[in-house]
């Protein structure tokens, strides 16, 4: 195990002008649609912040309706295959959910400037009402949680962004962060 710091993904990432010297594709799966507009409000503020080394997307998967002879388990099968479709080729793929790592802003970083210094696009994934099912959690190569509550589907997608900038603006040594 290699050890990593903001400060060494700093070093190796920024170029004299300080300038992140790779674009970094993060695009977020998100089961559900129809969010109501502070949602994406919120979102779409935190993602401009984020500059031209990020390219910064949320994806929307439509969720599959339940009833009418479709259980949890049907639906989510369902949703397996359209998560599955759309993660992007290459993609380092990050899996919310309830029981995986709970890093601090910081470890976040960490990751981000690892991603960063490997040339690595990332894709997050949240599931629907019902989760995921265990072929979309083995296609993580990190399962992670932003808390340990459980929280509306809209709060997840801007929390998971605002803490998205926040790591870049760790690594950056933006003032946004403080300790």
């Amino acid at each position: 195990l290699v050890s990593f710091s903001p400060k060494s993904a700093q070093s190796a990432i920024i170029k004299h002008c300080g300038k992140l010297t790779e674009t970094m594709n993060i695009t977020v799966l998100a089961v559900g649609n129809k969010m109501p507009r502070w949602v994406s409000e919120a979102t779409e503020e935190y993602a401009k912040r984020f500059g031209r080394e990020i390219n910064f997307s949320i994806k929307e998967l439509k969720p599959e309706k339940r009833g009418a002879g479709v259980n949890a388990e049907q639906g989510m099968l369902a949703e397996e295959a359209r998560i599955l479709a759309a993660i992007p080729q290459g993609s380092f793929v990050v899996v919310l959910d309830e029981r995986g790592q709970a890093p601090t802003s910081v470890q976040l970083s960490e990751h981000m400037g690892r991603w960063l210094q490997e040339g690595q696009d990332v894709c997050f994934v949240i599931g629907g009402a019902d989760g995921m099912t265990d072929k979309v959690k083995q296609q993580a190569r990190l399962l992670m949680r932003l808390s340990s509550m459980t929280m509306p589907h809209g709060m997840v997608r801007v929390l998971l962004t605002e803490q998205l900038y926040r790591a870049v603006s760790i690594l950056h040594n933006h003032p946004y962060h403080r300790e």
